[in-house]
């Protein structure tokens, strides 16, 4: 049911649950609460879950191992399907933007299976290796940006906004130059998700570091549930302000 709800395709949840009641003897309502249980726990680390059963709590240990065999032996979001599927989705240069979510403190309270199930599928790992998800959520943004300016009078900067990632190569800092209505320059970092609001992500120290040296110009833009209905909002220096930051890895070197 996950995977059709993902890709558009269309299914009804009371055969499945029969065919479920047939195969298990449990009754219908029990098994809608299970479902519920198995959205509690993927939506503790951002993996999509199916709309029509929000999360529930009070789970067992027993549905966290089962739900970590399930994602080790065939993850149910195929993020390199689902990147190529949103190309029909959402049409062109058509976007929501929000206000940024409210920074909130760690949650600590979690059971430790559930941290460890977090930790193996750690959704800003997920995310940052896709690399067909990250292309597309630039090239949404950027055809949003330049129908933007169409759309307020200034086709002359639409024409000059530049997919700096794709003509120049990552290493910059940013991925797209757009710009303001009055002219003044953009420097949008993507940063694309096909989970939830909240879902992390992972910031370059170059990319940190431009933030800090252009917070006039320099904004993230998130873009989250990008499979199903592409939602987006901005983050402007100084970082600290709207994310929790991280320090993650370090580089090891011999001089």
């Amino acid at each position: 049911m996950l995977r059709k709800e993902i890709v558009g395709e269309p299914y009804v949840k009371v055969q499945h649950n029969q065919r479920l009641q047939e195969m298990t003897g449990r009754s219908k309502g029990s098994i809608e609460f299970k479902h519920q249980n198995i959205s509690a726990v993927l939506d503790q680390f951002d993996h999509p879950w199916i709309s029509g059963y929000k999360p529930r709590a009070n789970f067992q240990n027993a549905l966290i191992a089962a739900i970590d065999n399930h994602l080790s032996a065939d993850t149910i979001l195929m993020p390199d399907r689902l990147a190529v599927e949103h190309q029909a989705l959402a049409e062109p240069g058509v976007l929501f933007f929000e206000q940024p979510p409210v920074m909130t403190g760690a949650n600590s309270d979690r059971p430790e299976p559930l941290k460890r199930l977090a930790r193996k599928f750690d959704p800003a790992t997920r995310d940052s290796r896709n690399r067909a998800l990250g292309l597309l959520g630039e090239e949404t943004i950027f055809n949003f940006e330049r129908k933007r300016l169409v759309d307020e009078d200034r086709p002359d900067l639409s024409s000059q906004v530049k997919w700096v990632s794709q003509e120049d190569g990552d290493g910059a800092g940013f991925d797209i130059l757009s710009f303001d209505i009055s002219g003044r320059e953009r420097m949008l970092e993507v940063k694309t998700t096909t989970g939830s609001q909240k879902t992390p992500f992972y910031l370059t120290e170059n990319e940190r570091s431009l933030s800090e040296e252009r917070t006039d110009a320099f904004r993230i833009v998130r873009l989250y549930d990008f499979a199903r209905s592409p939602k987006a909002f901005e983050i402007e220096p100084p970082l600290e302000s709207a994310v929790i930051l991280r320090a993650t890895e370090y580089r090891a070197s011999f001089s």
